[in-house]
């Protein structure tokens, strides 16, 4: 079962190029400090930046150095039905275990559309599918009774919820049954979240701290909510002052101070502003981050 604290991977550039080497290393480290699962490819690896050649080496690079250990769990979001079907295929192709499949976006599809749009993913490509509902950037949101729906389709294992609602965990449970994977798409609601009966988070925080964000959601599967309400209270800052500036620039930032890649972005992300960068290590000594 997908689970725990699944880090959304940044994707680090180097002259413009993937940096594989150091993107490999990176989702190496992530493992060895116990993180549950990966997403590559999703908003925080700037999948919209990326070629579709690129798009298909990340994903095979996370699955090749993820080896089996864990599961990766590609962004193959689009807003167009058939591109989403290609990039799962893709998906598929590179080895991940699972897709990531984003609520289209810009167009404002109705809920019969949007059901429209996941059934026809779930027909076309043999891959359990995670439907992404992240209303702030799709404009739309997915309605329980047509995340209900979407549960009955037969490769449609869960959701990242990106809505902050935490209260619709519980309804998302009775209507879509136990089994039915709820992962939280945003650090600050995470505690919260599994709290509801969430099973994990797809996190930014975790490309920067991964242990401490894996102990976080070892505690919450155990449910020790006192264990997990202490080391949340160090991640809180981190949870947060990684978006001050447009993400991934500052979980990049800070994983150069770390050593692990480079600090670039592509546009039209740019790079932290020296405000944010003080904000950023600051939010790193609090959660125990050092370098």
């Amino acid at each position: 079962m997908i689970k725990g604290s699944i880090t959304a991977l940044v994707t680090p550039f180097k002259d413009d190029s993937i940096d594989e080497q150091a993107f490999q290393d990176f989702v190496e480290w992530q493992i060895d400090s116990g993180t549950h699962g990966l997403v590559p490819c999703g908003t925080t690896g700037e999948s919209a930046t990326l070629t579709d050649e690129e798009h298909q080496r990340v994903i095979r690079l996370t699955s090749e150095a993820a080896n089996g250990r864990v599961p990766v769990i590609a962004g193959a979001g689009s807003n167009e039905t058939r591109v989403s079907i290609k990039y799962a295929q893709h998906a598929k192709d590179m080895g991940a275990d699972a897709a990531l499949v984003v609520t289209p976006y810009y167009n404002k599809p109705s809920q019969e559309g949007i059901f429209q749009h996941f059934k026809a993913i779930s027909e076309a490509v043999d891959i359990p599918i995670v439907v992404y509902n992240i209303p702030g950037r799709s404009i739309v949101d997915i309605e329980q009774a047509t995340m209900e729906r979407l549960s009955k389709l037969p490769t449609v294992i869960g959701c990242k919820d990106a809505t902050g609602d935490i209260s619709r965990v519980a309804g998302l449970t009775v209507r879509c049954g136990e089994s039915f994977v709820q992962l939280s798409g945003d650090d600050p609601s995470s505690l919260g979240h599994s709290a509801h009966g969430g099973h994990g988070a797809i996190s930014v925080g975790s490309n920067i701290a991964p242990k401490a964000y894996s102990d976080f959601h070892n505690a919450l599967l155990a449910g020790d909510f006192v264990a997990a309400r202490a080391i949340n209270a160090t991640l809180d800052r981190l949870h947060k002052d990684l978006f001050i500036d447009p993400s991934p620039a500052p979980a990049k930032y800070a994983l150069s101070l770390m050593g692990k890649m480079r600090p670039g972005v592509r546009l039209p992300i740019t790079e932290c502003r020296d405000s944010t960068k003080e904000i950023v290590r600051a939010a790193m000594a609090q959660a125990g981050v050092t370098y």
